[in-house]
């Protein structure tokens, strides 16, 4: 079970990740118009042969089911890859035949190829596409374009422009955000096309040398016209009071939503708020911020890694996948997922945190 454990790691990653605030809202738009016959058949006895396998660890006895691997869907769950969204829908994709599936409220709609429009969505907000159309895309719509730079609209307010934005972070009810921007930039992308063109297609050391000398003299004038390097070096930009962070004093913390309706700051060993209060201190090995999680209180903290949840009590819960945040009747839970053998399904746990 651990090999198929890792794979869904691995892929819940690629989506579980909290700047992706409007994911959910693209996500119902498809859900409306998708198809819900299922009809796919497997070989013969592919879900069978995980049936007297006992439950993970992590199993708990109020999990509700996600996703049902038997009826028409006929999965085998070792070929099956999740990524879950920031609403708690899932996408998932089978590896063999490369088709999805989006799962919503317990209810499975597909199966989709590659390519079909009702996937279309899912690729375009992938963090692995790092173009500004897909950044832009995946924070819709708090960021948009003014010209050559980016703007950041919030409840109405208007920030910017900034010639780049690092990291954007919206916190679960949609009333705090916090950006890590860079208002210029000395050389643009296509800045820098040209100048390696012009490097390239020169004939002598000493054209390349006079092309050399002519962009440091250009960097040198454009640095004075933008207020030295503080116009170009990353700040802090939140709708968050009284914030005392400064990048180029306190150095490279992450504004993270890990913690429900706040962002922190993460660092190498403690995590702070945004007016620099220490709130924990940390374990340096505890991962990326993706995979850190803080409770309500501020007395504990998890982080998941290889299909184990390890807090910082040090107890750890193995065999389960997706581990997220939710709020259900006013109440913060940290809810994960794994496979039941006896159920043939995906299943979701919850506990309070």
């Amino acid at each position: 079970m651990k090999k198929s454990i890792l794979f869904f790691v691995a892929f819940c990653l690629l989506f579980e990740n909290p700047v992706n605030a409007q994911i959910g809202r693209l996500l119902n738009k498809v859900s409306k118009s998708a198809s819900k016959d299922v009809v796919k058949e497997p070989e013969e006895g592919s879900n069978k042969k995980h049936s007297d396998q006992p439950e993970p660890a992590c199993a708990c006895s109020d999990a509700v089911v996600i996703m049902d691997m038997g009826g028409k869907l006929k999965l085998d769950y070792e070929e099956l890859s999740l990524s879950i969204l920031d609403d708690g829908s899932i996408l998932a994709k089978t590896r063999g035949n490369g088709e999805y599936y989006i799962v919503k409220d317990g209810v499975t709609q597909g199966p989709y190829k590659s390519g079909d429009p009702q996937i279309a969505v899912f690729e375009a907000l992938d963090e692995n596409n790092k173009t500004i159309e897909g950044f832009i895309l995946r924070n819709k719509p708090y960021i948009s374009k003014s010209g050559d730079k980016l703007l950041i609209t919030f409840n109405g307010k208007t920030y910017g422009p900034y010639a780049q934005i690092n990291t954007f972070t919206v916190t679960k009810s949609k009333d705090k955000f916090a950006a890590m921007v860079v208002e210029n930039m000395l050389i643009t992308e296509d800045e820098g096309k040209k100048f390696n063109e012009a490097i390239k297609n020169a004939k002598t050391d000493q054209e390349k040398m006079d092309l050399s000398m002519k962009y440091a003299h250009d960097m040198q004038e454009k640095m004075l016209k933008v207020g030295g390097i503080t116009g170009t070096s990353p700040k802090l930009v939140t709708n968050i009071p009284n914030t005392t962070y400064d990048p180029l004093i306190n150095g490279t913390g992450i504004p993270a939503n890990i913690k429900y309706d706040d962002i922190l700051m993460i660092w190498y060993n403690k995590i702070t708020d945004l007016q620099g209060k220490t709130i924990l201190t940390i374990k340096p090995e505890m991962g990326s911020p993706n995979n850190l999680f803080v409770n309500t209180s501020n007395t504990k903290y998890a982080y998941s890694g290889y299909g184990t949840l390890t807090f910082s009590d040090n107890t750890t819960m193995s065999d389960l996948f997706c581990p997220h945040l939710v709020k259900v009747n006013g109440q913060v839970s940290l809810a994960y997922m794994y496979y039941s053998p006896k159920k043939n399904a995906i299943m979701q746990c919850k506990m309070v945190f």
